[in-house]
């Protein structure tokens, strides 16, 4: 039986590889600073939940020593330079040398498309310096650069709803921004796949992206059109000019909380976020990705604010 540890396990992608680790029959441990972080995972059998800061080197040593593997998800979409450098390369470090010290040789690390030390944004740019920790460091590593990942308690497709289903027109900042968006199940298939496949995947970075290529405003028109919305004609979609759209982000960072976008977010979409063809990538893996169109519109009409689409569907056939 293997041992995993799963850094970022209580997140939204991380939640999902849990699961398949435990349905393999491993034992999985993950770190949390606080339990009522985890709620979604705690009762899952063969799960382990450790109380600790994975950015204390010390907390970090202990943790890893006993596990056969480590997977790394997490990470930050906003921050400032000194936040961005913590989590996506400072951590992978810490992570590096504490399997170098307690003789795990076996690391999977999620990074993401579009990765450059000339990248035009903070997240771009710190992720790449923290894959440079990772592909230089020795162990068996595999890399996953996702691309967008949709699923039903994402923060992606279900925030466009939401808006959706309030607002009759979305101004939308970086609309002709491309992305090959992958769901959440074929990504955590991968991280499993990586590991029950060393051979295929030890010293691969694996481009895991979605079926098709598509925009951002066309990702937005799609959810209105598959909750119903404007007698299923969707919303109209206003693509705003780069000063509008950098405005736009500018005036959500001044919101309480983490914004739904930053002006380091459109620095990211200015690099199309779609698989270069120049790397392995999910079929490598023996993975046929889905799409958008094959997964959301079956959770978009599940209860919540959604809910009522079905009720009007269910009218309309009487």
């Amino acid at each position: 039986m293997k041992h995993i540890l799963v850094l970022g396990g209580t997140g939204f992608v991380g939640r999902h590889v849990c699961e398949k680790l435990l349905r393999q029959g491993w034992r999985v441990t993950v770190p949390t600073r606080r339990i009522d972080h985890a709620r979604a995972i705690q009762h899952l059998p063969g799960l382990s939940l450790v109380v600790a800061d994975v950015h204390d080197p010390d907390a970090l040593q202990r943790l890893v020593a006993g596990h056969d593997a480590v997977v790394n998800l997490v990470a930050i979409l906003q921050g400032n330079e000194t936040a961005f450098d913590q989590v996506h390369v400072q951590l992978p470090r810490q992570i590096v040398a504490a399997c170098q010290a307690q003789k795990v040789r076996r690391l999977v690390h999620i990074s993401a498309l579009g990765v450059g030390a000339d990248a035009p944004s903070r997240y771009l740019r710190s992720k790449a310096a923290g894959e440079a920790v990772v592909t230089g460091s020795g162990l068996d590593w595999t890399v996953l650069r996702p691309s967008v990942i949709f699923g039903a308690d994402d923060r992606f497709t279900t925030l466009f709803a939401r808006l959706a289903d309030t607002f009759p027109v979305l101004p939308l900042a970086g609309a002709n921004s491309q992305f090959q968006p992958v769901w959440v199940e074929d990504v955590a298939e991968a991280v499993l796949r990586s590991l029950l496949q060393p051979q295929a995947s030890i010293g691969q970075i694996v481009e895991a992206c979605g079926s098709e290529v598509t925009t951002l405003g066309q990702i937005v028109s799609d959810i209105g059109r598959w909750l119903g919305v404007n007698y299923g004609q969707g919303r109209r979609v206003i693509a705003l000019p780069t000063a509008l759209g950098y405005f736009q982000a500018w005036l959500m960072e001044l919101l309480p909380g983490d914004p739904l976008l930053s002006r380091d977010n459109l620095e990211s979409m200015q690099v199309p976020n779609v698989a270069s063809g120049q790397r392995p990538g999910l079929q490598q893996l023996g993975i046929q990705p889905a799409n958008l169109a094959g997964v959301v519109p079956q959770y978009l009409g599940q209860g919540g604010v959604h809910g009522r689409y079905n009720r009007f569907r269910k009218t309309a056939h009487r």
